[in-house]
């Protein structure tokens, strides 16, 4: 059975003092109904996550205590695909005839401060300074580099064409454009990242609602096809977040096997797809992403960025609503987000941001800690 998205819904993101975590959470999943035409009770079965803004299934608290079957999903920064994945699967397996997908997140200011014991590693990994992600990051994309002869131009090309379409994206939390000079004058962080190459923790919901393809047009003129949706973790071999260790042999990452199953799940390749929302926790990752979903070899990607492939009126957008670097890291929602701008791109939304072209297939990729890859491929 196929599966449909007829309702999106979203909560700025950035920082909004006056609500919690969940009062976001729960004024995406309004939205989310009204745009599906649909009643909180009409709702089958939900699933979804929160890092840092308490238990999802708490939702049930703001929307009305309905019974609904609610499964609380926490898996890093791919909470959000983890969630989504869930719930087509329920959807497909005909169980259920709908479900809300649910991430939402509120994170204070500063760097992520994980705690190697949660992650099953002993201290010594915390006391170097690993813990921190912004090291791992730095040496991962610096090896990347230096193997495939990338400059830090192509670092900072990401990172100008993320803040430029933050600017023109009403509801990212870093709408002003930064030019090239900018970014190259920002701090150094973990070389050879600077500071306008990173996305920053932050606040923010998004809510799908999911039924049989069959049912889409009972709910929406613009149902949004989920052709697959598919999540892996990470072999031997390959260097994750949170790795303590580096093997000989390398292994290939979980976005590249993610990838396969999704494009065999959907039958189609990567010259099939017209744009992509592709993990972009910082500038280096942006670019090791865009090979690894097999969309150009590595190596290719600095010569991309130079000619403007990747831009809103490129031959392959990436990224149209700013990213992560852009729109901030509510993790439990970060891989909802990706799905609604492909929604809202497919629909032809997107105001000025839209992609020209009449886009009509979307891809969307989230990794997370300590290494694991959601994957979605949608059409109209």
């Amino acid at each position: 059975m196929d599966v449909a998205i007829v309702g999106i819904g979203l909560h700025p993101f950035g920082r909004t003092p006056s609500m919690s975590g969940l009062q976001q959470g729960a004024a995406a999943t309004r939205a989310a109904l009204a745009d599906a035409g649909v009643n909180w009770s009409d709702i089958e079965c939900g699933y979804g996550g929160s890092q840092d803004a308490g238990n999802a299934d708490a939702i049930v608290n703001e929307m009305g205590l309905s019974g609904l079957q609610f499964t609380h999903i926490f898996n890093g920064c791919a909470t959000g695909g983890s969630s989504l994945h869930a719930a087509y699967t329920a959807v497909k397996s005909g169980e259920y005839r709908n479900a809300l997908v649910l991430g939402f997140d509120k994170h204070a200011p500063g760097a992520f401060n994980a705690s190697p014991a949660d992650w099953g590693i002993d201290d010594w990994y915390g006391e170097i300074g690993l813990m921190l992600t912004t090291q791992y990051f730095g040496m991962k994309i610096q090896r990347y580099m230096h193997d495939h002869n990338i400059s830090e131009k192509a670092l900072v090309a990401v990172a100008e064409k993320a803040f430029h379409n933050g600017s023109i994206n009403p509801t990212a939390w870093r709408r002003q454009a930064l030019s090239s000079e900018d970014i190259m004058a920002s701090t150094m962080i973990s070389h050879p990242l600077r500071k306008y190459m990173f996305c920053s923790p932050a606040e923010g919901a998004v809510a799908l609602i999911l039924c049989s393809a069959t049912e889409a047009k009972r709910y929406t003129t613009q149902p949004i096809f989920l052709n697959a949706a598919a999540v892996r973790t990470r072999h031997y071999g390959s260097f994750e977040v949170f790795s303590p260790s580096q093997p000989i042999k390398q292994a290939d990452s979980p976005t590249v096997i993610a990838s396969q199953a999704a494009y065999q799940q959907a039958g189609i390749g990567p010259a099939d797809i017209d744009i992509a929302q592709l993990q972009d926790t910082e500038s280096g990752a942006e670019i090791i992403h865009m090979a690894e979903n097999g969309f150009c070899e590595h190596g290719e990607q600095e010569q991309w960025l130079r000619a403007g492939h990747t831009q809103i009126g490129g031959k392959f957008p990436v990224n149209t609503d700013g990213g992560c670097l852009a729109n901030g890291e509510p993790v439990g929602a970060s891989g909802l987000r990706q799905v609604h701008e492909i929604c809202v791109q497919l629909r032809q939304q997107g105001g000025a941001r839209q992609v020209p072209g009449n886009p009509k297939t979307g891809y969307t990729h989230v990794y997370g800690a300590p290494g694991i890859s959601g994957v979605t491929i949608l059409s109209r």
